[in-house]
C-alpha cells in the first residue's frame, strides 16, 4: 500500500506536501493513490503517481468522467491532483481531484460565462511575449489580470531576445504597464537570460501567451530536452500556429514543473481582483482624490484626471483599465443570471417532486 505522507516522498518536488498528505490519508486508506494530472484530452488522463510496487514515479492513463461535471471550473485539469482508483476497470480512474492552491480560470471562449481552467496548483505564471513583434500593452495588461486572479505570482517573460536590438527599450515600455512584476527578456536560441529564468521559475510554472510567443520552445529549454514540438512562425506578420494543442506538465530536472498551454487568441477574465492587482497604480493614485467614492468624472479634486492631464498616468492605461472593468461587470451579471436560473430549476424541481409525493 502506498503511504501519502511527505517523507521522501518521489513527487514532492511536484508540489506534494503535509497538507495534501493529510487531506488525502482517508483517500489512501480506502486503497487509492494520489498522483497529478499531466494531461488530459477527450475523456482520459496521464497521471503521474508513485508505483507502489517499485517505490518509483510512473505514468498511468486514467478515466477522468466519474469526476467531470457540468460545472467546468471544477472538472479535472492539468496540474490538478487527485485520487486514482487503480483497480477500476476498464481503466483506472479518477475517483475525487483535491482542492487547489491555484489556478488560472479564464472566461471560455464562447457567449456563455462559465469559466476554463487553464492549469492549477500552479507558484508562477509565466507571460510569454514575443519580442519579434511589437507587443500589445493592451493584451500584456489582460494577461496579468488573468495571472493575478489566479493567485500565483506573475512573471513577464520578453521572448526572442536575439531577433531584436531594442529588448531593453521594450522592457521598459512593459514594466511601466506592469507594476511590482519582474520582466525578464531571455532567448531559448541563444541561453540569454535563461539563468535567470530558471532561477525565478521555481515550483510548478504555467506558460500561458499567443501562439508563436515561444512557450513550447521555452519549455523545452527549461525542461533541457526536446519535450515540446515547435513550429516557425509565419515571418508576414510574426503569428504562430497552434503547436501545442493541449495542456501538458513537464517535470524538470532540478525539481518542480512547468505546464505548457496553447496559445491564447481571446483571453476573458473570469474575475475583478485580478484587474485590481494588474492596476494597482491607477488604485495608488485613486487614494489621492478627494472623495473615497470618486467616480472619476465630475468630482472636484480627482487625483485620476489630474494624472491623466498631467501625464502621469497614459490614456491608454485608463482606457484599458476601464474596459477590463467593464468586461468583468458584464460576466458578473451572466454569471449571477445563471446562479439565479439553476436555482429557479432546482426549486422548480423540487416543488414538482413533493407535489407528485402528496398527490391522493
Amino acid at each position: 500500500m502506498l503511504s501519502a505522507t511527505t517523507a521522501a516522498h518521489p513527487l514532492s518536488g511536484l508540489g506534494w506536501d503535509e497538507d495534501r498528505a493529510a487531506a488525502f490519508h482517508p483517500l489512501a486508506e480506502a486503497g487509492l493513490l494520489p498522483g497529478r494530472i499531466t494531461r488530459i484530452d477527450r475523456g482520459r488522463c496521464d497521471v503521474l503517481f508513485v508505483d507502489p510496487e517499485t517505490g518509483e514515479p510512473s505514468t498511468l492513463r486514467a478515466d477522468t468522467r466519474p469526476v467531470t461535471g457540468a460545472d467546468t471550473v471544477h472538472n479535472p485539469c492539468t496540474g490538478d491532483w487527485v485520487a486514482v482508483d487503480p483497480a477500476a476497470r476498464p481503466l483506472p480512474a479518477l475517483t475525487s481531484v483535491l482542492s487547489r492552491t491555484t489556478a488560472i480560470i479564464r472566461k471560455g471562449a464562447h457567449k456563455r460565462s462559465e469559466g476554463q481552467v487553464l492549469a492549477a496548483n500552479i507558484d508562477t505564471v509565466l507571460i510569454a511575449v514575443s519580442l519579434a513583434a511589437e507587443p500589445d500593452l493592451g493584451r500584456i495588461e489582460r494577461l496579468l489580470a488573468l495571472a493575478w486572479e489566479s493567485g500565483a505570482e506573475p512573471l513577464i517573460v520578453l521572448t526572442k531576445s536575439d531577433l531584436v536590438h531594442d529588448g531593453e527599450f521594450v522592457r521598459a515600455d512593459v514594466e511601466a504597464v506592469a507594476p511590482g512584476v519582474t520582466v525578464l527578456t531571455v532567448s531559448a536560441e541563444t541561453g540569454d537570460g535563461m539563468d535567470a529564468l530558471r532561477a525565478l521559475a521555481t515550483g510548478s510554472c504555467a506558460l500561458i501567451g499567443q501562439s508563436g510567443a515561444g512557450k513550447s520552445t521555452l519549455t523545452n529549454a527549461l525542461a533541457g530536452v526536446h519535450t515540446m514540438a515547435v513550429q516557425q512562425v509565419r515571418s508576414v506578420d510574426e503569428k504562430g500556429r497552434h503547436t501545442t494543442t493541449t495542456r501538458e506538465l513537464v517535470p524538470l530536472p532540478g525539481g518542480g514543473a512547468v505546464i505548457d498551454t496553447p496559445g491564447l487568441r481571446g483571453v476573458g477574465l473570469f474575475g475583478g481582483e485580478g484587474i485590481d492587482l494588474a492596476f494597482a497604480d491607477i488604485d495608488e493614485i485613486s487614494a489621492g482624490c478627494r472623495y473615497d467614492d470618486c467616480s472619476h468624472r465630475t468630482e472636484p479634486a480627482c487625483a485620476v484626471r489630474a494624472a491623466l492631464a498631467d501625464g502621469t498616468l497614459p490614456e491608454r492605461r485608463w482606457e484599458s483599465y476601464l474596459s477590463l472593468q467593464r468586461e468583468n461587470a458584464w460576466i458578473a451579471s451572466r454569471t449571477d443570471a445563471r446562479l439565479r436560473a439553476e436555482r429557479a430549476r432546482h426549486h422548480k424541481s423540487r416543488t414538482k417532486a413533493a407535489r407528485s409525493t402528496f398527490r391522493p
